[in-house]
């Protein structure tokens, strides 16, 4: 395969064929002699789209109970993780070259946990546009989870972050796609 040659891609699509995989043909931000290009997406309508991501952060035991019991110097941890997870998404453009810069509407982040070493970041991003949210979605998680190993590494230099991936996205012309953990 010669370099910047297009290929064939694989994507789960909820609402095409019933759950079959699809495929994609082309690199949409490469043009014709392999140039990187932003899509070009001013004749696209407007549409309501969401995207949810998830991050995972292990660490010790004794790490996660500072954590939970809000006795990292620095301050609350996950109050400090929401904040920079927001303000990520809003940055994505900056960071991803080829992402377009979005009028975000909501950014959610919310916690879970296993209750002994693990923290999962859930991020929900909202826009009404004409391109869609994921990479604002997983920039968001994983700066949670970052920001968490930031905040703690004093205690713990050997957290492990991992489990970074799209949860589910809708809206736009590809329809909905969940995350098929099995595939």
């Amino acid at each position: 395969m010669k370099c910047c040659e297009p290929v064939s891609l694989f994507y789960y699509e909820e609402n095409k064929g019933g759950g079959e995989y699809q495929a994609m043909t082309q690199l949409t931000h490469f043009n014709e002699q392999g140039a990187s290009r932003m899509v070009d997406v001013s004749k696209k309508e407007d549409t309501d789209r969401v995207a949810i991501a998830h991050a995972k952060i292990i660490m010790k035991p004794e790490t996660f109970q500072l954590i939970m019991d809000k006795k990292i110097q620095k301050g609350d941890v996950l109050e400090v993780a929401r904040v920079a997870g927001i303000m990520a998404s809003k940055q994505t453009c900056t960071l991803v070259p080829m992402c377009h810069p979005l009028n975000l509407t909501s950014v959610k982040i919310d916690f879970t946990n296993n209750a002994v070493n693990e923290i999962d970041v859930l991020s929900e991003v909202r826009v009404t546009g004409k391109t869609g949210v994921e990479m604002e979605a997983i920039t968001a998680a994983a700066v949670c989870a970052i920001t968490i190993y930031d905040m703690c590494k004093a205690a713990d230099k050997g957290m492990v972050i991992s489990d970074i991936h799209l949860v589910k996205k809708t809206g736009g012309k590809s329809g909905t796609f969940i995350f098929d953990k099995d595939a």
